[in-house]
């Protein structure tokens, strides 16, 4: 049996590929900061599906977060064969006028545990000449987003990355995949202090397991990139091929400078 290791994995996207690979008969690594969220589910799972399901509780925006996960892993004498970064958060708001440290620790978890846990684990997929990476971007990192500026940016920065490393790998036997859901049904907006009217006006919302569907599919098919969420997904992320960056980002600004309660 093949194991998996999912960063975030607490709820939302994460915990949805936990019981899809669950269920699919995938050992799992499973990494959140909630102590009480990762034990219950790790029950729920080896209940369900008779797997082995290891539990590590840790912030992965402290310092050396990710030494403690791969030495733990090492220490358990684990072969991580999937490795998926999906932890990360977004801010929303002027960037000038929102808090200094929550930026730095949005840069630290959406961007620097994720190279670090790739860096770490890819060399041995490398070795073994077999294991595959996702790495969870979004749409927002196809264009700048004033009022997401940091996050878009972090996105930006996973799905170029991400995309390099699946053309470096691919002679390796090594499959690197990163997604790019537009707007899910997880705590993403609560967590991200979005004004209400913003949160509540995207009609089309799509659920952890239909990213997570979408994700598994395109890791069969060997792809590099997925946007999930159809069509109007596919308009958004091609929005900049066919206007100027100025409108579009002026086009944005308009859309995201919400007003309505918090």
């Amino acid at each position: 049996m093949s194991t998996a290791l999912i960063t975030g994995a607490s709820g939302g996207i994460g915990k949805a590929f936990a019981e899809k690979l669950a269920a699919r008969k995938t050992n799992l690594v499973l990494v959140a900061r909630s102590s009480e969220k990762l034990q219950q589910l790790a029950t729920e799972l080896r209940q369900k599906y008779k797997i082995q399901v290891e539990v590590i509780v840790k912030d992965l925006t402290e310092t050396n977060a990710s030494n403690a996960v791969f030495d733990t892993i090492k220490s358990q004498e684990l072969t991580i064969d999937l490795l998926i970064n999906n932890a990360g958060f977004g801010d929303y708001g002027d960037f000038a006028e929102r808090d200094g440290e929550r930026q730095l620790n949005m840069i630290q978890l959406n961007i620097m545990a994720l190279v670090d846990l790739t860096h770490k684990f890819l060399p041995l997929m490398r070795q073994r000449r077999s294991g595959s990476i996702i790495n969870i971007s979004s749409i927002a990192g196809f264009q700048p987003m004033p009022y997401l500026s940091v996050y878009a940016a972090t996105k930006a920065f996973v799905l170029s990355f991400s995309e390099a490393l699946w053309a470096e790998n691919r002679d390796y036997g090594v499959h690197v995949l990163v997604v790019c859901p537009g707007p899910t049904g997880t705590d993403f907006f609560t967590e991200a202090k979005f004004p209400q009217s913003l949160a509540g006006s995207n009609n089309k919302i799509s659920t952890p397991e239909e990213v997570v569907d979408d994700a598994l599919k395109a890791l069969e098919k060997g792809e590099p990139t997925v946007v999930t969420g159809g069509l109007a997904n596919q308009i958004i992320v091609n929005a900049h091929r066919f206007l100027p960056r100025e409108s579009l980002v002026n086009l944005v600004a308009k859309q995201f400078k919400g007003v309505g309660d918090w």
